[in-house]
């Protein structure tokens, strides 16, 4: 079968492989965009999009079991989760629907089914309908993405294991949901449920939830979702999950404390993802790997091998979305209009969609004393910020973590409500390079959440 060329093949279409294609088509390239599922990636189809859709439904039932405190009355709450997931469910398609609409342009090839290489050029595509096409470019761009890892542990495959796609397509609230795992995932999946009426117990291996942040930060999480009825359970082992009735199933971790079993009737494995490489074959273009299975790049994105490049979640990388848009702008920078770009430096900020959220940019407070830095903390409770007792949202805090000397922002995180608001102001300080006193002396309105950013930054005065 002889081999289609094209100026550029693309595989995969999440934040940055999405938009990418359409630029090079713009700019006359023949462009072949290879997609083996819904078109979106992951951040359309089964990370972003939906899970903040539902989220948005479970606060909503928050608030409203909280309408005494408020002096309003209201019945009982309930949920109709099925109601829940036609939402989302729109809300996916809509996605989908608004980025097919723009792949009409003349030189894009929208190409339904998966790719694999066959050596360092050429790639060979098993489509979706059935039938094999050859391609051959002397760029490539790899936007595969991850998946769910895999739970691995005695009677895994004995039990229904849900993972973060499958638990969005539940059309009943579980009786109880137990959670493996205490990244970013499972706090969003185990407060949604609580909310939704469920009983929820978090099982992590680690001593803490969350373990990228600092202690205090990650226990004033847990904090709050012990606050709403989560059981969290750490430094606690999934070593065996069995049946234990009908509809229902039984959980074996180890605890310092010895063995301890956990019955319920849902399980959600949120223990991490692994990227998409071995269906692509990475080995027979030459493709060097990490020790994880991740695609190695230099700060260009490009591979072990000129011409191949790589973007997003496959990289190893921050797994956001907006890293992988930012990836997408030093490619636009590189192929698109002939530039030098990098993703040395970059500031990568994160929003977990908790409620409160907890945001942050720059470093912790332990990773700013172990590149030896000499640093000054502070902290406010969020009950000493003005709008945040108006409105009813006193639960967490700010922490600033600065340069002794020069008062530098070197680091900003905050637990509170519309936290990923008030963090994406300080990491525009950060970015231009304003201090504690500028932001300790700015005015800001009265009054907002962000108000409370003059007071933090104040208190390097003291």
């Amino acid at each position: 079968m002889a081999a289609e060329d094209y100026d550029v093949i693309v595989m995969g279409t999440s934040q940055g492989g999405r938009f990418l294609p359409l630029d090079l088509a713009k700019a006359g390239r023949r462009v072949a965009l290879v997609e083996r599922g819904p078109l979106g990636g992951v951040c359309v189809n089964t990370g972003c999009t939906p899970t903040k859709t539902m989220i948005a439904s479970a606060r909503l039932a928050y608030q409203a079991r909280r309408g005494a405190e408020y002096g309003v009355r209201t019945g009982p709450v309930s949920v109709d989760l099925a109601a829940v997931r036609e939402r989302k469910r729109d809300m996916v398609a809509g996605a989908r629907a608004g980025y097919a609409g723009r792949l009409g342009l003349d030189g894009l090839d929208l190409i339904a089914g998966e790719a694999r290489f066959t050596g360092p050029k050429t790639v060979e595509v098993a489509l979706t309908g059935g039938g094999l096409r050859q391609l051959r470019a002397p760029v490539i761009v790899v936007d595969a993405g991850t998946r769910p890892r895999p739970l691995e542990i005695d009677g895994a495959a004995e039990v229904p294991v849900l993972d973060s796609t499958s638990i969005m397509e539940l059309d009943e609230v579980p009786e109880h949901l137990i959670v493996l795992g205490g990244g970013y995932i499972s706090p969003e999946f185990g407060q949604m449920f609580r909310r939704f009426g469920s009983e929820v117990t978090i099982v992590q291996h680690g001593p803490r939830l969350m373990r990228a942040e600092d202690d205090d930060v990650s226990e004033a999480v847990a904090e709050v979702l012990r606050g709403e009825g989560i059981t969290v359970l750490t430094s606690a082992t999934p070593v065996r999950a069995e049946p234990a009735g009908e509809d229902r199933l039984r959980l074996t971790v180890r605890t310092e404390d010895g063995e301890r079993q956990l019955e319920g009737s849902h399980l959600l494995s949120a223990i991490g993802r692994v990227p998409n490489t071995e269906a692509l074959t990475p080995g027979e273009a030459g493709i060097r790997l990490d020790e994880r299975g991740f695609i190695e790049v230099d700060e260009h994105l490009e591979t072990s091998v000129p011409g191949v490049y790589a973007m997003g979640d496959i990289t190893g990388g921050a797994s956001f979305t907006h890293s992988s848009y930012d990836d997408y702008r030093v490619l636009h920078a590189q192929l698109v209009k002939g530039e030098k770009a990098s993703t040395r430096g970059r500031l990568v900020p994160h929003t977990v969609f908790t409620d409160p959220q907890l945001a942050r940019a720059g470093l912790t407070e332990r990773e700013a004393l172990a590149q030896g830095r000499e640093i000054r903390v502070a902290k406010l409770p969020m009950n000493a910020v003005v709008r945040a007792l108006e409105t009813g949202e006193t639960r967490g805090f700010m922490k600033a973590v600065v340069e002794a000397r020069t008062g530098e922002i070197l680091g900003f995180a905050v637990l509170g409500s519309e936290g990923g608001e008030i963090m994406t102001m300080v990491q525009v300080a950060m970015l231009g390079k304003l201090t504690a006193a500028d932001m300790a002396n700015a005015i800001f309105t009265h009054p907002l959440l962000a108000e409370g950013l003059n007071t933090l930054f104040s208190l390097f005065d003291e």
